[in-house]
C-alpha cells in the first residue's frame, strides 16, 4: 500500500515500507528511508553537484543487485539532472541536493550512493575539489592495520598543510579524504594520489602496497590511488552499504582511528545518534555552496528594487513584490531569516536607503569571535521583507520555507563599499558586527572582539546598551542542545541535574490566550498536541516563551517514545526553562533565575508541569536515573546562559541505555532455530500495545525454555490491541500474554517501534 509524504514541500511517493532489505536483522525499507531523510544535512554537501550512481538491491541485500547510472524517463521532473558524454554514450544523472531527493533514492532501495571526486561546474565536468584514498586490507589484514596507514597519510598530508578526514567504509577498509586548497585537472589528482601513494609504498613496504596486483597484497593494505581517476566513484560518506547487515560509510574521528582494537564498522542507528550528538565529522572537507554563487551585486539603478522583481514573478510567489520605487523609513531595522532552500542559510538584511540590504550566510551569524563566516552579498529587498515568513514554491528563486530568526535594531559606525560595521540589537543577535568584501559578492562577517559602542572609541569606554522598550515576544526561537559527556564528574554546587526525557523537544509560545507549539527543526505543531492548548487560558495574563518535552507516560509511570508516536494528542507537556516573560528575554539570564521564575509562573497554572531536579552530585543523579529506568541526566551549569539554536558545554548530557519491562503476544517461525523473534508489547489503557519484534540477546537454552512455554500459550487471535502491519503479521505465532520480560534498544522508530532491541537474559 503506498503513500506520499511531504519533504520540504515536495511529495515523493513512498510503497512496501515494511519490506525487509537486511533480512538478517529485519531492517526494512522504511527504516532505510528514515534514515535517508534524518541523515540528509550532513551527507548532502559531500554528494552536492556531483553525479550519484545508484546501487540498488530491490529485493534485498541477499537478493541480485545492479549498479544504475542512466536517469529512467519516470523519474521525477523535480529531480535536477546533468548529462555526461561517456566514450560510449551520454548518460545522464541524477543530483541529489535535498530530503526530497534522500526519500526517492530509499524508495528506490538505492543502498549504495557513489560519487566521482569531482563537481560539475554549470553543465559541464567541473574540477576535482578533493582526493580519496581507499585503504583496502588484503589477505592476513584487517581495519587495525587500515587504522595504521591511515595514520601515516593523515601525517604525510599534514606536512604539505592539508587535512585528512577518516571514514570506516562500512565493507572492509578505511577511506581517507583530503579537501584541495588549489585546482587539479582530471589528470593531475590521479597523478598526486599515486605519487603519495608510492611514497608510502617505499616508506612501509611491509605493510603498505600501491600495487593493483591481488598476488602483492598478502598481509598489507593497498592503497588504492586510483579513485580519483574521473571515471571512478567511491561510495559517499554517510551511505549505507549493501551487506549482510547496514553498515554504513562512516565519518570518523582521528581518536578513534588511534585506538583500532576497538575500531569496528558502524551501523545506520549508530551513525545517525553521533552525528546528532557530535555533527558532521567531514564538515571542513566540502563546504557547502551558497544558494546563487555566481550572483553578482548589481550595478547601482534609479530603482534598487529591479533586480528583485525581475527574479520572482508575484502571480507564483507570495514574497511582496512592489510596483513602485521604494520609499525610505527609518533606516536602524534589521531582520535575519532562515531559509530552508535549496541549502539551508541564513540571510542578513539592513534597511538602508529604502530597501534591505541583504547577505546570505551560509552557516549563520557568528557567535564567536575567533571565527570568520561566509556572507554572499545578494539584491537588495524590499521593507516589506522586515516582517515576511512563508513558502517560496518549489522551481521559484529561493524556493523553499522562511521564517523570521531575529530582528531588532542596528547603529551604523561605518558603512563604505567594501566594509560595513554595525550594532545588532535584536533577540538573539546583541553585539558588534562588520562585514567585510573579499572578492566581489564574497564577504566576510565577523563578530568583533572590541564591543565599544559606536562614538565611543578610544576612550576607554565600555559596552553601553541603550535603553529598552519592552521587548516583542520571540517567535521560532530553537532549543538549546546538550553536547554529551560524563555528568559523573560534576557536583552539585554549580550544577544543576534534570531527567532526560523519552518525548519531543517543543518550544511553547503563549500570547493573547493562545499555544504555538514548535518543533525543535522550528515547524508549527500545534495540532499535535492539543492537550497543551490548555496552558494558554491558564496564562491568559502573560506572555512567555517555554523549553520543554512532549512525553506519553506508560501505566508504570515511564515516559514511552513509541506511544507518544503512536498517539500525541495524549502527551502532556514538561516545562524546564524559560526563554521569554511578559516583554523581557530571558535568555542571558542565569539557569538558576530562569528556573525559579519558571517555578513561580507553574504555581499560577495547573496544567504548567515542572519537573523536579534530581538530588545530589552527577553521580548520584545518574544512579538514580538509572534506578528509576530514565533514559539519562542532562546537567547545566547554574550560572548558564540560554543559547537557542547552539550546543553549549555547560549543558552536559549522559545517556542510558534504554530498557522496558515487555509483555510476549507471540512469535515468529524459524527454520533453523527455535524462533526467529518475540513479539512484545506494554500494557497500556487496559490492552497491549505492540512495539515490535526482538530477535537476539538469547542463548540457546534461553530460546529452547522460552520455546517451550511459548507453544503451552499458543492461540488464534492476537492479543495486541493496537494494529500490525501485514509484515508485522507475517508468521506469527499469537500466545497468551503472560510472558514477560525485559529488553535493551537503542531508540525508537519513525512508526513507534522499538529500534533493534535486545533480549537482557533473567539473572536467576
Amino acid at each position: 500500500m503506498g503513500s506520499r509524504r511531504d519533504f520540504g514541500g515536495i511529495e515523493v511517493g513512498l510503497t512496501n515500507l515494511d519490506k525487509v532489505l537486511y533480512p538478517a536483522v529485519g531492517t526494512t525499507k522504511g527504516e532505510v528511508i528514515d534514515y535517508f531523510t534524518a541523515i540528509a544535512p550532513a551527507l548532502l554537501p559531500h554528494i552536492a553537484e556531483r553525479p550519484v550512481t545508484r546501487k540498488r538491491w530491490p529485493n534485498g541485500v541477499e537478493e541480485q543487485s545492479f549498479f544504475e547510472k542512466n536517469l529512467a524517463e519516470h523519474a521525477p521532473k523535480w529531480l535536477e539532472r546533468r548529462t555526461v558524454q561517456h566514450s560510449d554514450r551520454p548518460v545522464t544523472y541524477p543530483l541529489i541536493d535535498n530530503v526530497a531527493g534522500m526519500a526517492w533514492l530509499g524508495q528506490q532501495a538505492a543502498l549504495e550512493l557513489h560519487v566521482p571526486q569531482w563537481r560539475f561546474d554549470g553543465a559541464e565536468v567541473g574540477d576535482i575539489t578533493r582526493l580519496v584514498f581507499d585503504l583496502d586490507p588484503g589477505p592476513g589484514a584487517g581495519l587495525a592495520q587500515c587504522a595504521e596507514v591511515a595514520l601515516i597519510l593523515r601525517d604525510v598530508v599534514r606536512e604539505v598543510g592539508l587535512a585528512a578526514y577518516p571514514v570506516t567504509s562500512g565493507s572492509k577498509g578505511i577511506h581517507v579524504y583530503v579537501p584541495l586548497d588549489r585546482k587539479l585537472g582530471p589528470n593531475g589528482a590521479s597523478a598526486v594520489a599515486k605519487q603519495v601513494a608510492t611514497n608510502l609504498q617505499q616508506l612501509r613496504p611491509e605493510l603498505v602496497t600501491a600495487t593493483m596486483s591481488k598476488a602483492a597484497r598478502g598481509g598489507k593494505v593497498f592503497l588504492d590511488w586510483s579513485q580519483n581517476n574521473p571515471a571512478k566513484t567511491t561510495i559517499a560518506p554517510y551511505s549505507l552499504r549493501g551487506r549482510v547487515e547496514p553498515w554504513v560509510a562512516a565519518p570518523r574521528a582521528w581518536e578513534e582511528i588511534e585506538k583500532p582494537k576497538r575500531l569496528r564498522h558502524l551501523r545506520f542507528e549508530d551513525v545517525l545518534r553521533r552525528w546528532e550528538e557530535d555533527g558532521d565529522l567531514l564538515a571542513g572537507l566540502d563546504e557547502p555552496l551558497p544558494e546563487e554563487p555566481d550572483q553578482v551585486l548589481p550595478e547601482p539603478v534609479p530603482d534598487r528594487l529591479d533586480t528583485y522583481r525581475s527574479l520572482r514573478d508575484p502571480r507564483r510567489t507570495p514574497e511582496p513584490v512592489p510596483p513602485g520605487p521604494p520609499a525610505a523609513g527609518p533606516g536602524n531595522r534589521f531582520v535575519v531569516q532562515e531559509h530552508h532552500a535549496r541549502r539551508l542559510h541564513w540571510d542578513l538584511r539592513l534597511e538602508r536607503d529604502g530597501v534591505l540590504v541583504s547577505w546570505a550566510v551560509p552557516k549563520g551569524p557568528p557567535t564567536d569571535t575567533g571565527e570568520n563566516r561566509l556572507a554572499v552579498h545578494t539584491e537588495d529587498h524590499p521593507m516589506e521583507y522586515l516582517t515576511f515568513h512563508g513558502t517560496i514554491p518549489k522551481g521559484e528563486y529561493g524556493g523553499g520555507e522562511m521564517t523570521v530568526w531575529d530582528t531588532g535594531t542596528y547603529e551604523t559606525e561605518k558603512w563604505r563599499d567594501d566594509e560595513v560595521i554595525i550594532w545588532l540589537r535584536g533577540e538573539r543577535l546583541d553585539g558588534r558586527y562588520a562585514l567585510i568584501q573579499t572578492n566581489g559578492n564574497q564577504w566576510l562577517m565577523h563578530l568583533m572582539k572590541d564591543q565599544s559602542r559606536p562614538g565611543a572609541e578610544g576612550n576607554g569606554a565600555k559596552p553601553v546598551s541603550p535603553p529598552r522598550t519592552p521587548a516583542p515576544l520571540p517567535h521560532g526561537l530553537t532549543p538549546m542542545l546538550a553536547t554529551p559527556g560524563d555528568v559523573t564528574t560534576l557536583d552539585a554546587e554549580h550544577w544543576a541535574f534534570e531527567t532526560k526525557w523519552d518525548g519531543f523537544r517543543l518550544i511553547a509560545e503563549i500570547e493573547d490566550g493562545a499555544v504555538t507549539l514548535r518543533s525543535r527543526a522550528g515547524h508549527v505543531v500545534t495540532g499535535k498536541y492539543p492537550g497543551v492548548a490548555v496552558l494558554g487560558s491558564e496564562l491568559s495574563g502573560h506572555s512567555a516563551v517555554l523549553d520543554g518535552e512532549a512525553v506519553v507516560f506508560d501505566d508504570h509511570g515511564g515516559a514511552n517514545l513509541g506511544l507518544l508516536r503512536e498517539d500525541s494528542k495524549r502527551a502532556v507537556f514538561l516545562a524546564f526553562d524559560l526563554l521569554y516573560l511578559d516583554g523581557t528575554s530571558l535568555v542571558r539570564k542565569r539557569y538558576d533565575d530562569r528556573r525559579r521564575v519558571l517555578e513561580a509562573l507553574a504555581a499560577q497554572a495547573r496544567s504548567l508541569i515542572v519537573p523536579q531536579q534530581l538530588k545530589g552530585s552527577g553521580a548520584e543523579a545518574l544512579r538514580y536515573s538509572q534506578d528509576h529506568g530514565m533514559e539519562g541526566v542532562v546537567a547545566k551549569r547554574r550560572d548558564s546562559v540560554y543559547l537557542p539554536g547552539r550546543r553549549g558545554q555547560s549543558w552536559i548530557k549522559t545517556r542510558n541505555w534504554r530498557t522496558l519491562s515487555v509483555v510476549v503476544g507471540g512469535y515468529r517461525r524459524s527454520e533453523v532455530r527455535q524462533f526467529a523473534s518475540l513479539l512484545v508489547g506494554v500494557p497500556h489503557e487496559g490492552e497491549l500495545y505492540y512495539l515490535g519484534r526482538v530477535g537476539t540477546g538469547y542463548s540457546e537454552q534461553e530460546m529452547s525454555e522460552l520455546a517451550d512455554r511459548l507453544r503451552r500459550l499458543e492461540r488464534k487471535t492476537s492479543p495486541f490491541g493496537n494494529e500490525l502491519t501485514a509484515d508485522e503479521r507475517k508468521d506469527a505465532v499469537w500466545v497468551t500474554p503472560k510472558l514477560t520480560g525485559t529488553v535493551r534498544f537503542m531508540n525508537w522508530t519513525e512508526t513507534g517501534r522499538l529500534w533493534h532491541p535486545a533480549w537482557i537474559p533473567s539473572s536467576d
